[in-house]
């Protein structure tokens, strides 16, 4: 079946769907972006989503084109027309095409930022890869420092990601002056002594959404958590090791580096938070 996209106000074919070769997401990667996951056909965790990408827009001195009325009606419908009961969207907002390349920043009076939204179906659920776990290789991290803010100039995770698919690894953990920032598409988090250590937040991660709700269901289930750097060599001492994102969920880590990491299985405290985000963001979907 061929997916309905929409761009720019309106629902194509994906095989009709265009966007201007002068649009500044395509030519200089000025664009935000967010993706949620859809479970049972509803969305998990809008209000966060929305709220974040408000702030990356803001912090861009970007204007959004659709109130967040208007973007959960364009999700929900996307949903309804691709028969969408698994998967996620991907939503992005680039700052329009002013009809030449130019680093100065057009006027929004006059150009108004576009936006794309489509949809993809993929088991989050039950997936092998949480019986499984994947393992991690570690590499610089030499992307720009406002890793808070949403965008998609993703050339160095890609990189990164490559790299460790070479080694027959499913992803990188990023570090910088010699501590773990994140993943190239995750936060990072390893358990020591039942201890949930992660980064803090900072300009230097991005503020995971799915992050902000794990540590809020481990608190609530009195998990003892720690927000504070760690080093590469720490993680491999530790008991576990995992990753959280929109569509992974609390994904565990076996293996960083060649290091096994505690019994070289998915461990405990990964898996119940899995169990209750999941849960939880049922119950709330809309």
């Amino acid at each position: 079946m061929t997916r309905t996209v929409y761009v720019n106000g309106d629902y194509l074919p994906e095989t009709e769907a265009k966007v201007s070769i002068f649009d500044r997401g395509f030519l200089m990667a000025d664009a935000v972006y967010e993706v949620t996951s859809v479970i049972g056909g509803k969305i998990i965790d809008f209000a966060g989503h929305s709220v974040r990408l408000q702030r990356s827009m803001s912090e861009l001195e970007m204007v959004s084109p659709v109130t967040m009325d208007e973007l959960l009606a364009i999700h929900r419908e996307l949903i309804t027309k691709n028969d969408l009961d698994e998967g996620g969207i991907y939503l992005q907002i680039t700052r329009g095409a002013p009809g030449d390349r130019d680093f100065a920043w057009p006027d929004p009076e006059e150009v108004p930022c576009g936006i794309v939204l489509f949809t993809f179906n993929k088991p989050l659920v039950d997936s092998k890869v949480m019986d499984e776990g994947i393992k991690v290789i570690s590499i610089a991290d030499e992307r720009w420092g406002r890793r808070d803010i949403k965008t998609t100039q993703l050339l160095y995770p890609s990189f990164a990601k490559m790299q460790a698919k070479k080694k027959g690894c499913a992803d990188a953990w990023l570090v910088e002056d010699g501590l773990v920032t994140e993943g190239t598409a995750n936060n990072a988090y390893i358990v020591k002594d039942g201890t949930i250590i992660t980064r803090q937040l900072g300009n230097d991660i991005l503020h995971g959404i799915t992050r902000a709700a794990i540590l809020r269901f481990a608190v609530e289930a009195q998990m003892k958590v720690e927000e504070r750097p760690f080093t590469i060599e720490e993680a491999q001492q530790a008991d576990e090791a995992f990753v959280t994102s929109a569509t992974g969920f609390a994904q565990p880590v076996i293996e960083i580096d060649g290091a096994t990491i505690g019994t070289g299985v998915p461990g405990d405290i990964s898996k119940r938070l899995r169990e209750i985000y999941t849960e939880e963001m049922i119950k709330t979907a809309i």
